[in-house]
């Protein structure tokens, strides 16, 4: 595939229970799949913390450096989920309570359980458009190239699906495995030679 006509992407993983190991992520390999099934390549991948100077200085970096930026996790109630504030800063624009958003959380949680931490969860950037969340209602949303998900797996993954018709693919990448049973000490001069006979093909030995 030719660097030019490369469509790319870069995944946050956003959350210290991440990198503690508490909780394994389940949404880089699947994003990953269907990014490449569209004719995107997953460029690069990051997990960070809930420290907003660090989000804020991935996003910035990641939306210059590639067509598009997905980021999971931090877009829930509590004191730690900072994503949207910081997707916010990182524009440069304020945050604010969408009503669309804050109507839509008002339809799917209980009056009597609604409270400011839940309609949190409906503050987005100025000028953001909402991804709509099928499985609980409260949204992620899109700010320019970026797109902010949830990390909850089967949400994220509902929220993807909807938004998937408005990303716009690349050349797809086609793939081809051979199996062998030879260690890998045995054919790494032969690959070697191979690759750099062939520049615009990647080969991998796993």
């Amino acid at each position: 595939m030719s660097e030019n006509k490369a469509v790319t992407a870069c995944c946050l993983i956003i959350g210290n229970e991440v990198l503690s190991g508490r909780t394994k992520d389940a949404n880089l390999g699947w994003l990953a799949e269907r990014l490449t099934d569209m004719g995107i390549r997953m460029a690069e991948a990051r997990v960070i913390p809930d420290v907003e100077d660090v989000i804020i200085q991935a996003i910035n970096e990641a939306r210059e450096k590639y067509t598009y930026v997905f980021t999971t996790g931090g877009i829930g109630p509590t004191h730690d989920d900072i994503t949207s504030i910081c997707v916010a800063k990182a524009f440069g624009v304020e945050i604010h309570r969408d009503p669309e958003a804050k109507a839509l959380l008002e339809s799917f949680i209980p009056p009597e359980r609604i409270n400011e931490a839940r309609l949190k969860m409906a503050d987005v950037p100025v000028g953001s458009t909402l991804i709509t969340n099928p499985v609980s209602k409260a949204p992620g949303f899109q700010m320019g190239n970026v797109f902010v998900m949830a990390g909850v797996p089967s949400i994220m993954r509902a929220m993807f699906d909807g938004l998937a018709s408005s990303l716009v693919g690349g050349e797809k990448m086609n793939s081809i495995a051979v199996a062998s049973y030879l260690p890998e000490g045995a054919i790494a001069a032969p690959l070697n030679a191979i690759q750099n006979q062939y520049l615009n093909v990647e080969i991998g030995s796993y």
